[in-house]
């Protein structure tokens, strides 16, 4: 169940394996290395749309969007629609979600490391000279 979604971000799950068939997009759940067969899921068109966004990680209010925008439906459709496919894919873990917090900080430790590192060597210039 969605809960607190602002402060979320979605992304699929790294455990599967996707392709698009005849023009549906077909998952396979990998379990033990093996893909489960037994457990394969189709999408239609949203839930493709949804999917192929989640190639990255996006926040709820962004799916929301993109889905309004691509199929020119009301803002109320278009929040069910993804609130429910999120839903149904959470419980079955083809997607993950995070705190939208912890995609700034591994942003941010990149690019500290990297200030942290130029300062060091302007530091050991600096004490050389």
């Amino acid at each position: 169940m969605l809960t607190g979604s602002q402060d979320q971000v979605f992304t699929r799950s790294r455990s599967v394996v996707s392709r698009v068939v005849g023009g549906e997009t077909l998952i396979v759940p990998v379990r033990g290395k093996v893909g489960d067969l037994a457990s394969i899921y189709s999408f239609n068109g949203t839930g493709s749309l949804i999917w192929q966004l989640l190639d990255t990680p996006h926040t709820l209010a962004e799916l929301i969007d993109a889905v309004e925008h691509e199929y020119a439906v009301a803002p109320e459709k278009a929040q069910n629609d993804v609130k429910q496919f999120l839903n149904d894919m959470l419980s079955v873990e083809l997607v993950a979600v995070r705190p939208v917090a912890a995609d700034k900080c591994e942003i941010a430790g990149i690019d500290m490391s990297a200030t942290d590192s130029n300062q060091q060597t302007m530091l050991e210039t600096s004490a050389t000279n």
